[in-house]
């Protein structure tokens, strides 16, 4: 995407944001949230990303958000985030993952659901690798517990029990390939979170993002972090 065309959507974009806050001064997208706690098992079979984080194996501690962007009415279709804080031998990274697709083209596609745990949650935006672009994608396990996406009803849904999705990487038009398991609870000693995910400043080790995705995402965190509407 040309700087031009990227700069204009992300206005563009900041601008809706900006209209949301007048209802929503908080937070104009993903109101609610249900904060979680869990690690990554990484257990890569090869440097295939060209990612060092993905590529190497070992563990993260990790907290985590899973919100609904929209905020409709319970029980409603909503897009589904889930943003991920990741304690890594670097530093704090931060991955937002949304509800899409995981075919070409429907991994760049939002899409709407009721469920958490038939969710397939990919990064939309492709990180920069030493080998290209890359995906990352969170699928939850098949077989596993019905989790409502509304707050309240997830919590009740998972109480104590624990939430499996694997983790996966691609190419944008390529096949994922499975390089990890992600393993949530619900967190003892908060509701929700508080906290504020930026991907582009938290990256992963090894991987970088490109300069149309800042120019896209950029002002619209600037918008929705601005006290007041």
């Amino acid at each position: 995407m040309n700087e031009p065309l990227s700069g204009a959507a992300g206005l563009a974009f900041a601008a809706a944001f900006k209209a949301l806050k007048v209802l929503r001064p908080d937070r104009p997208i993903h109101p609610a949230g249900v904060a979680l706690t869990g690690t990554i098992e990484r257990r890569p079979g090869g440097a295939g990303s060209g990612i060092l984080w993905i590529d190497s194996a070992g563990t993260d501690a990790v907290s985590a958000r899973l919100s609904r962007s929209l905020g409709t009415p319970s029980g409603w279709p909503d897009i589904i985030g889930l943003a991920l804080r990741i304690t890594t031998a670097t530093g704090s990274a931060d991955v937002l993952l949304a509800s899409t697709g995981m075919s070409w083209p429907g991994r760049l596609m939002l899409t709407a659901h009721r469920y958490a745990s038939s969710s397939k949650l990919t990064s939309l935006m492709p990180y920069k690798g030493f080998r290209g672009p890359v995906l990352l994608a969170a699928r939850p396990e098949v077989g596993g517990r019905v989790l409502p996406a509304t707050p309240d009803a997830f919590r009740q849904a998972l109480a104590t029990g624990t939430w499996t999705l694997g983790l996966f990487y691609a190419r944008p038009m390529g096949q994922w390939i499975g390089f990890g398991t992600l393993a949530l609870t619900l967190d003892p000693e908060k509701a929700d979170l508080n906290t504020r995910f930026d991907p582009l400043s938290n990256t992963l080790p090894g991987a970088g993002t490109y300069g149309w995705a800042g120019r896209l995402r950029a002002p619209s965190y600037e918008a929705a972090r601005r006290p007041g509407p």
